[in-house]
């Protein structure tokens, strides 16, 4: 199978997904806000009744507390910035010129978001608390050794267990912090100055893949809502917009290796396979991420990229494993320490949607209303696809639903109750372009739904991540 001509891919307009009509999208973002407060109420209840879902404010982890800081007035004045400017200047500014600036803008959106808590409590605070990688950065003065014996102080009976993220996560995710400390860049800040400049990456990622796989129109369509992402809050003050990056340049780059949009398609998907591979070893949910990688194949109707993103992604699971540390083993030792810990006292039967409430939160009501209108559209988006007619939309809505699958056997694993509000922002980041399959005419309003959704809820609570 061969991949459309680039050409016909940045040529062709948007097409909308079936289910039109702003009625049914405004429906389908007050069910959204229902469903979080439903979590919030029930959670409440159940937490003030037995405290088993460890959490302070129901369904994310944080406490209600109102207040401004630092970071509130430019806070206040990128997202009105993105909300009057950004549409117009997507559309205008060069492609390379969009890009950096959805970046620049993602990153002052992050770490306004972030000083909102002033730099120590919002940003060099963030990974040194007692469950955090660089509380154990000492204990890798011997990289190979620490790795050898990595899998041994996992579970919680080991007199020297690992705290809860490094037990939680393969080594890379620590090995980070570790080579940031190695090369003079050590403490919180630095490491929170990592994460923000990686994480805000990721908006570019989505969006060069968008325009590889859909149309630079539809792209530039959702380039100002990936960057006011209601995700930011988390991205700015934990690791896992970090992950997020990385997974998201992996699927770009596979996208781009699909599509031979790039002049050595092998070489590029050999990078993808390595940044799959390394993400593998950042976090072990990451491995959902086949689901997408999958999908971009499909869209793009080849298989060429695969055997050497394979390789890729066999390379850096060899050298892991030559280095003495077993990925399967650890990833069920985790298993049982999850349980040992406040994983086995949070009841699914709560999260398994209060999960959702959380997903909502992250990507917000214009994500809402688009993702169901990529939804309405499966099932003609298939057959289209099957015909070899589909349009922009169309794979713009199976690429979203399926990044959507992924989340979903993830809730479904009972391994993400709680906190997904940083865990989910991986897939998350891939959802936030449904927007685009909304009007046109309507792009300012969601668009300020989504900024005033992060900025009430930065001023609102504070957050623990």
């Amino acid at each position: 199978m061969t991949a459309p001509a680039p050409t016909d891919r940045k040529s062709a307009g948007p097409v909308h997904a079936a289910g039109r009509g702003r009625r049914p999208d405004v429906i389908a973002a007050v069910a959204g806000a229902l469903l979080v407060a439903a979590a919030a109420v029930a959670g409440t209840v159940i937490q003030n009744a037995d405290g088993t879902l460890h959490v302070g404010w129901p369904p994310l982890l944080a406490t209600w507390l109102p207040h401004v800081g630092p970071g509130t007035p430019a806070a206040t004045a990128v997202a009105a910035g993105a909300v009057v400017y950004g549409p117009v200047l997507a559309a205008r500014l060069s492609w390379r010129s969009l890009t950096l600036t959805v970046w620049a803008a993602s990153l002052a959106w992050i770490w306004s978001l972030a000083l909102v808590d002033g730099w120590q409590r919002g940003i060099a605070d963030r990974l040194t608390n007692r469950n955090e990688y660089l509380q154990v950065i000492q204990r890798f003065t011997h990289i190979g050794p620490t790795l050898r014996s990595f899998n041994q102080h996992i579970l919680i009976g080991h007199p020297h267990n690992w705290p809860a993220h490094v037990a939680g996560h393969p080594p890379g995710a620590t090995l980070t912090f570790v080579w940031l400390d190695r090369i003079g860049l050590g403490g919180g800040g630095w490491a929170g100055v990592w994460c923000i400049t990686v994480g805000g990456s990721a908006a570019v990622a989505v969006l060069v893949a968008l325009r590889a796989l859909t149309c630079e129109r539809t792209a530039r369509r959702a380039a100002p809502f990936l960057v006011l992402a209601p995700a930011a809050v988390w991205i700015g003050t934990s690791a896992d917009g970090y992950f997020a990056a990385v997974a998201a340049w992996a699927v770009a780059l596979l996208a781009l290796a699909a599509t031979r949009t790039v002049r050595r398609p092998a070489l590029v998907s050999l990078a993808a396979g390595l940044l799959f591979g390394w993400a593998l070893y950042l976090s072990y949910g990451l491995t959902l991420f086949a689901v997408p990688a999958v999908a971009v194949l499909l869209l793009a109707r080849t298989a060429r990229p695969l055997a050497p993103a394979l390789a890729g992604v066999a390379l850096v699971a060899l050298a892991f494993t030559l280095a003495g540390f077993n990925w399967w083993d650890a990833y069920h030792l985790l298993v049982e320490r999850y349980y040992q810990g406040v994983g086995g006292d949070r009841p699914q039967s709560y999260w398994v949607w209060g999960n959702l409430a959380c997903a909502v939160v992250i990507s917000g009501p214009a994500t809402v209303a688009g993702l169901r209108r990529a939804g309405a559209s499966v099932p003609g988006a298939v057959r289209r696809w099957r015909g070899a007619h589909d349009g922009a939309g169309d794979r713009l809505g199976l690429l979203v639903v399926a990044v959507l699958l992924a989340m979903l056997v993830a809730d479904l694993s009972g391994m993400s109750k709680a906190e997904t509000e940083r865990i989910w922002i991986p897939f998350a980041l891939w959802m936030l372009p449904a927007a685009a399959l909304l009007p046109g005419a309507d792009r300012r309003r969601w668009l300020t739904l989504q900024a005033a959704l992060a900025l009430l809820v930065n001023h609102l609570l504070l957050t623990t991540w």
